[in-house]
C-alpha cells in the first residue's frame, strides 16, 4: 500500500498526517517513536484529499470550531487494537474514560494494561482521541505526544478543570464519609 504525507504546523508541535488512499492511516508527533506506528515507505505529497481534509479538522478543532471528526481513517492494527481504538472513538468531546472503563467497553474488564498497550500504539492521536483516557485515579497518564500535548488537548476540550473538580468532589466526599463514620 501506498502512504503519503504532509506535516503541519499545530498547537502541540509539528504533526506528520499519513494516509493512504484508503483514509487517514496516522498522525505522527514531531518527536514520535518510529516504531510506535509502523506503514512502511512514504512519499511526501501536500496535496493529497485526504491529508488536506485533515489539515483543515485539525485546524478547526485547535480554534475551537470542530469538537468531531468526519475524516476516513485507515488504522492498521491487531483486532484488539482496533477494539480498543474503537472505544476511543465514542469517548464524546470534553469528556473522558479510565482505562478500566475501556478495558469493561471492550469486553475484557482485566485488561487494563493491554488496554494501555494498545491505546499507545493509536496511530491517529487527536482523532482517536486517546488523550481523553486517564488512570482511574483522574491522572495523566502516557502519551505519544507528550504530558505536556495531553494536557493542552484537555484544556483545549475543557476537561481538566472537570477532572479537577470531580477529583475534589471524590476527595471531599471521601472525607465527608470518613468523619460520620468516625
Amino acid at each position: 500500500m501506498a502512504y503519503f504525507y504532509k506535516i503541519i504546523a499545530s498547537p502541540v508541535g509539528a504533526l506528520k498526517l499519513v494516509a493512504s488512499d484508503e483514509g487517514l492511516a496516522a498522525i505522527l508527533w514531531e518527536n514520535d517513536n518510529p516504531k510506535r506506528v509502523r506503514l512502511g515507505a512514504l512519499t511526501e505529497y501536500r496535496e493529497h484529499p485526504v491529508l488536506l481534509q485533515t489539515e483543515r479538522q485539525l485546524g478547526e478543532y485547535f480554534a475551537g470550531e470542530r469538537r468531531a471528526f468526519t475524516v476516513k481513517l485507515a488504522m492498521v492494527g491487531t483486532a484488539f487494537q482496533k477494539k480498543v481504538w474503537g472505544a476511543l472513538l465514542t469517548i464524546p468531546f470534553g469528556e473522558t474514560r479510565s482505562y478500566a472503563d475501556l478495558a469493561r467497553q471492550v469486553g475484557n474488564p482485566k485488561a487494563c494494561r493491554a488496554v494501555g498497550a494498545a491505546n499507545g500504539k493509536n496511530p491517529v492521536s487527536i482523532i482517536a482521541p486517546c488523550h481523553r483516557a486517564i488512570g482511574s485515579d483522574g491522572s495523566l497518564t502516557g502519551f505519544a505526544g507528550g504530558l505536556d500535548a495531553k494536557q493542552y488537548l484537555l484544556t483545549l476540550e475543557g476537561r481538566r478543570a472537570k477532572v479537577a473538580a470531580r477529583r475534589i468532589k471524590r476527595d471531599l466526599g471521601d472525607a465527608n464519609a470518613s468523619f460520620a463514620s468516625a
